[in-house]
């Protein structure tokens, strides 16, 4: 495209965002104390030629993953330039990986971040003359079914609407294994009637549909998304795959009881640090999970005299036995979360991963297994993370003088806000007054007190707190009243959080992308592409102009 662009990004530091957690805001700006626990800065331009000698990677698995992608790919009807991207693999490319649950209808908002950063980080990495494509990974072998079966879409008068698909399948059976009927048909004709015309709903239709899967529905819809970049879509459950990542499954097994030691010590480690363990490891874990009946349950370990016994359910296997299913049947297996990167850096020449807060909580946690199996630790780097403005809470928000924090405190806090800035004239100009008057005359009381006796300073200061206290109060009380008489203002508050903070979380986590690209056309992507800031590592408010 020629010209301005619609779209302008600022960053917001992710300390004035609700629930960051230290580890991660320490992460952002590298502070020293989060050093040990990761092999590179969050800065990309600063080491990623200096990764690529440290990348293993054998040709003829490499010629063979290949030839999986190719034919994955192709399934779900490729580009030509994702086509070409998994032939530059082919012949020397590394990767750039992001990975995401396989949500309905492509899923949060910052599934589109994840591959839109993907993208343009291989981007930059090749125009400096290190050959990367983009790689994202489908979670297709998770289990958390109710996790991903919904999403929520902004109703034409501002209301969060969630959308559910009734599918069929076991309890707590892979996602890429549940199949829609013929009920997704009313889910998506709803969702495209909310939606209207445009690419995007034409995607939506083409790719959920009776007869898909969680896996392949959402790989359809992203082939169609970024096809212009040539996204390569990885479905991680291939049986194929998996016969590949056989020696990481069987590592897992037969260095169970070192691994969990390691990762033991590793959350101490962590904590006397002062962050957190994003994962639970217990004396009787193991980074496998094995598919019983259907459906896919952890396999745990029993510690005896002489070694370790397995259980998978109430059966008990020996340590033999588990290789010899895991040789015979590596479909049947698949990685839990921590093991799960090491197996995509097995299976693929990972230059970096991409990735958000929690999946970098991990890393910092999984690093002693990717050196205990891989004997590398793959860099991570955090995602792109944006809120989208559209024209009408851009206007609300300046009407009211507010910005995307003020939102954070929640629909309740919001609508008083709002109250506050739209009290009488008069009124505001009372409280203003009145609040400077106290100000100025607390501190001339407070100057003669320290002449006269510096004990009554901090006692003059308390009782200013207090005026200061009441007249907020009364302020806020003025506030109320005020609302009572404006349903108007009740109406721009539950607006403004569900567009920009809704169900108290951020947008890009609850609101699904398919609803802006739909609404802005296909160029939205291109646009947040050309406008995403790869130097800023905290989150960017994005003012839509159109």
């Amino acid at each position: 495209m020629s010209g301005e662009l619609p779209v302008k990004a600022q960053c917001l530091p992710f300390r004035q965002i609700p629930h960051t957690t230290r580890l991660f805001a320490d992460f952002l700006s590298w502070h020293p104390a989060i050093q040990p626990f990761y092999s590179r800065s969050p800065h990309f331009s600063q080491w990623f030629k200096d990764e690529t000698a440290a990348i293993s990677y054998d040709s003829a698995r490499r010629a063979r993953v290949a030839d999986i992608l190719e034919r994955q790919n192709r399934a779900w009807d490729a580009s030509p330039k994702t086509l070409e991207n998994i032939d530059r693999l082919r012949h020397g490319a590394s990767a750039l990986v992001t990975g995401q649950q396989v949500g309905l209808f492509g899923g949060p908002l910052f599934s589109v971040f994840k591959a839109l950063s993907t993208i343009k980080l291989a981007g930059e990495a090749t125009h400096a003359g290190v050959d990367c494509v983009p790689i994202f990974w489908l979670a297709t072998s998770d289990h958390d079914l109710e996790e991903i079966s919904h999403v929520s879409l902004l109703g034409p008068d501002g209301s969060l609407q969630k959308f559910s698909a009734s599918t069929r399948g076991l309890p707590d059976a892979p996602v890429g294994t549940v199949t829609f009927g013929p009920e997704i048909e009313p889910v998506v004709e709803a969702a495209a009637a909310l939606l209207g015309d445009s690419d995007a709903t034409k995607f939506l239709r083409e790719a959920y549909r009776p007869g898909e899967n969680y896996g392949s529905a959402f790989a359809r819809l992203f082939s169609r998304l970024f096809a212009e970049w040539g996204v390569v879509l990885l479905d991680a459950s291939d049986s194929e795959l998996r016969r590949i990542a056989t020696p990481i499954y069987s590592a897992a097994i037969e260095r169970a009881a070192e691994l969990d030691d390691t990762l033991l010590a590793r959350g101490r480690e962590l904590e006397a640090t002062g962050y957190h363990q994003q994962v639970k490891v217990t004396p009787s874990s193991t980074l496998l999970f094995t598919i019983r009946d259907g459906a896919r349950v952890p396999v745990h370990r029993r510690p005896n005299g002489s070694g370790a016994d397995f259980l998978v359910n109430h059966e008990t296997l020996s340590q033999s036995e588990m290789l010899r299913r895991i040789a015979s049947e590596p479909e049947q297996f698949s990685a839990n979360v921590l093991l799960r990167p090491v197996v995509q850096d097995y299976l693929l020449p990972t230059l970096a991963y991409v990735g958000g807060a929690a999946e970098i909580a991990y890393f910092g946690q999984g690093a002693v297994v990717y050196q205990a199996l891989l004997g590398r630790t793959t860099p991570i780097l955090p995602r792109f993370s944006g809120t989208i403005m559209e024209a009408k809470p851009q206007v609300l928000l300046e009407r009211y003088r507010l910005s995307l924090p003020d939102v954070f405190h929640g629909p309740d806090v919001l609508r008083e806000t709002l109250a506050k800035h739209t009290l009488p004239a008069d009124l505001q100009t009372a409280f203003d007054r009145a609040e400077s008057s106290l100000q100025q005359s607390l501190g001339a009381i407070q100057q003669s007190l320290e002449r006269l006796d510096k004990t009554l300073v901090e006692a003059a200061a308390n009782a200013g707190s207090k005026m200061q206290h009441q007249l907020e109060q009364l302020r806020s009380r003025a506030a109320r009243a005020e609302l009572r008489q404006s349903e108007i203002l009740g109406r721009h508050a539950e607006l403004l959080s569900n567009a920009l903070y809704p169900d108290k979380v951020l947008q890009e986590r609850e609101i699904g992308g398919v609803y802006f690209v739909a609404r802005h056309g296909t160029e939205l992507l291109r646009n947040l592409h050309d406008t995403l800031q790869t130097n800023c590592l905290d989150h960017q408010t994005i003012s839509l102009s159109s």
